[in-house]
């Protein structure tokens, strides 16, 4: 096993990961989904509605309940569903945001990739990350 297929491993292994319809119902009880995707695959295949766009690099700043930057409301109990486009980075992101103190932080198996291919709503991309 690769160093990289370690890590990814040790991450996962924290994890409660969502497909796709979990995610959806895990959002409709009040989850936050983080999309952290690039603006071009935003803007090229959409994204999911009613998502938080969090720059990859900006996330733990963003979602760490202890952080004098973090987004409105994130408290210790927040559930964040963290998106890429296919459910590698978001994995070791969440396991990042679990350390900094957000248990409740999982990823979306498969990705955005995987929610569009589930037929689930997607909203044109684009939209503007959190500053």
């Amino acid at each position: 096993m690769s160093a990289i297929d370690e890590l990814l491993a040790g991450a996962r292994s924290t994890l409660d990961r969502a497909d796709p319809l979990r995610a959806q119902r895990l959002q409709s009880g009040g989850a936050l989904v983080v999309d952290i995707r690039p603006h071009a695959n935003r803007l090229a295949e959409g994204e999911i509605p009613g998502s938080v766009v969090v720059e990859r690099i900006h996330l733990e700043w963003r979602l760490a309940p202890d952080s004098e930057w973090k987004l409105p409301g994130v408290t210790p109990e927040t559930v964040a569903i963290v998106v890429c486009n296919e459910g590698y980075s978001s994995s070791l992101a969440a396991a990042d945001l679990q350390r900094l103190g957000l248990p409740g932080a999982t990823d979306l198996a498969g990705g955005f990739r995987a929610w569009a291919a589930a037929g689930l709503p997607v909203v044109p991309g684009g939209s503007p990350a959190v500053p």
